[in-house]
């Protein structure tokens, strides 16, 4: 059987420093690594993230100048001031192309870390596998803009609502959905009440059909009764199992996509502004015209740096 603790422990990875943060309990290890050095392989990744045997969380971020990654290089043309690149990984250790808690996460600790700055009224542009995102700061924390969201089945959401059929374990019939790009795939199901939320398995990945090409997130949402309160936000529970990961407690991305599958049935007239509880605490998500014509999803909410440490040899 592998030693994990000696695999994520050993070679160029002893002496690594890293800090523990996370964003409404979606929990990250982070560490500054300008020239792209420290290691990513899925061993090691899988290994420092398992929360018995490594630091645990539910995924870990280098930040890499932007200049030491082919993909940083790429974005450097249109969008030169995004000088660092969020390097993502899953805890299972591949690859992921965004993570909407974890750039808030990353710009607090690029700022912590003293290698970045984000004036009041000012943003700061962060390249990630999905784009550059840009991050400004919020009465809770951070908001970033994450670009605009798209139908991954165009045709069938439009004219049934739906895209697929979900199961999950804890309810007896699958579940109609509807699959929402956020640069990363999500598929998202309405549940009729706060019980039947509850009472859903997700320590096993759901079963979608047909399933998004790279996979996919599944979120189970369920809508506020009434949906749009008195100050004119809407408002809903979210569950939510990511892929490579299973449940987590928070999925910045995922509440994105929850907030505009939710808008999207609820029709004509229904709120801009959102909010989404999740088991870590609530998250805003707010739609609004982007710089390219297209409707762009701000999310918004707290981040929190809660260790420093460095990796020791195995023994």
């Amino acid at each position: 059987m592998t030693d994990h603790r000696a695999s994520a422990t050993s070679g160029q990875s002893a002496g690594l420093s890293f800090t523990k943060g996370h964003g409404t309990g979606n929990d990250f290890v982070l560490t500054l690594d300008p020239d792209a050095s420290a290691p990513d392989d899925a061993a090691f990744v899988a290994a420092l993230c398992d929360r018995h045997r490594g630091i645990g969380a539910d995924g870990y971020i280098r930040a890499v100048r932007s200049s030491a990654l082919p993909e940083g290089r790429a974005l450097l043309q249109t969008a030169p001031e995004a000088e660092w690149f969020m390097d993502y990984r899953n805890a299972d250790g591949s690859v992921s192309e965004m993570c909407g808690n974890g750039v808030r996460v990353f710009a607090h600790f690029l700022l912590s870390s003293a290698v970045a700055d984000l004036p009041e009224g000012g943003e700061l542009a962060i390249a990630t596998r999905a784009g550059v995102k840009r991050v400004t700061r919020s009465h809770d924390g951070y908001a970033v803009d994450m670009g605009p969201w798209e139908f991954i089945h165009p045709d069938a959401a439009v004219a049934r609502g739906m895209d697929s059929l979900v199961e999950i374990g804890g309810l007896d019939v699958d579940r109609p959905a509807l699959s929402i790009s956020m640069g990363n795939p999500h598929t998202v199901v309405a549940l009729a009440e706060s019980a039947e939320l509850q009472r859903t398995e997700l320590h096993r990945a759901p079963t979608v059909q047909p399933v998004p090409p790279e996979g996919t997130n599944v979120e189970l949402v369920v809508p506020a009764d009434p949906l749009v309160g008195d100050d004119g936000v809407g408002r809903l529970s979210m569950r939510v199992h990511e892929r490579g990961v299973g449940e987590t407690q928070s999925c910045g991305t995922g509440a994105c996509a929850a907030a505009a599958a939710t808008r999207f049935w609820a029709g004509q007239g229904a709120p801009t502004r959102w909010q989404v509880a999740v088991p870590g605490g609530v998250v805003g998500v707010e739609f609004v015209d982007g710089p390219d014509g297209r409707e762009h999803v701000l999310l918004s909410g707290p981040a929190a740096l809660v260790a420093e440490g460095v990796l020791l040899p195995s023994d």
